[in-house]
């Protein structure tokens, strides 16, 4: 097996990786073949990638295989079934996405509250100025909005329905949501949002990614335009209403 793969989460502290391998161009997505292989394989190679934006503290790598051998045991499902594989992980990954992000806008909302009381400008703390108090009051409405799209997610996902649409909203919604608040969040801390004295600083770097990773949010848009316009639905068939989805 030859080839290569970067901005792999864990690459180079990993003991095995689920690489999809093409055994068949001709036959397009349906010659997509998954295996396990170990990364203590002879011709595996991971190099690490340094100078990230944000999310430093997680391990990133570029992975080379150069005619690694792999046993025909570690073939993970049918010849032909990989890309099917990937695209069930994409929905588990876009869905921990959406999570991590209403996160980054809770720290926003928890750092913006506290520091608002705090820093005084005409002989009152900014948090009684109105606009630093709508900038908030959105922060904790999208952090609500968001907690319940993810979560619809994982109750679909527990009664193991289909949820590629719904994760997919989640995403989308979650990670512009974090973009814009930890955006807003620099503009409350003002000079100090700029520097790394204060949170904030991190939460607008590490946001940036949320619309990259799992699947950009043009890929979002793209699903869920389709899936609505009856182009391609995403759980395989329409969705009538969110009522019905309340009820599964």
């Amino acid at each position: 097996m030859s080839g290569s793969k970067t901005w792999i989460s864990c690459g180079t502290i990993a003991h095995y990786a689920l690489i999809f391998a093409t055994v068949d161009s001709s036959l397009g997505h349906k010659g997509i073949t998954c295996f396990i292989v170990d990364t203590k394989s002879k011709g595996f190679t991971a190099q690490p990638i340094h100078g990230k934006l944000g999310l430093r503290a997680s391990d990133t790598a570029a992975l080379f295989l150069d005619e690694v051998r792999v046993p025909a045991e570690n073939m993970l499902g049918q010849v032909g079934e990989g890309f099917k594989i990937a695209m069930s992980a994409l929905d588990n990954g876009r869905f921990s996405v959406a999570a991590g992000a209403v996160g980054v806008v809770q720290g926003c909302i928890d750092a913006c509250t506290k520091y608002a009381m705090e820093r005084r400008t005409f002989g009152k703390p900014i948090g009684e100025h109105q606009q630093v108090q709508a900038m908030i009051a959105d922060m904790v409405a999208d952090a609500e909005a968001g907690r319940l799209l993810y979560l619809r997610a994982a109750h679909l996902k527990n009664k193991g329905v289909r949820n590629t649409r719904e994760t997919s909203i989640a995403k989308l919604f979650c990670g512009e949501a974090a973009n814009k608040h930890a955006h807003n969040a620099v503009q409350i801390f003002g000079g100090y949002g700029f520097s790394d004295e204060y949170p904030v600083e991190r939460f607008f770097r590490d946001a940036k990614v949320l619309n990259i990773y799992e699947g950009t949010r043009e890929i979002q848009r793209l699903i869920i335009g389709q899936d609505a316009l009856g182009i391609r639905y995403a759980n395989g068939k329409p969705v009538e209403s969110v009522q019905a989805l309340a009820m599964v």
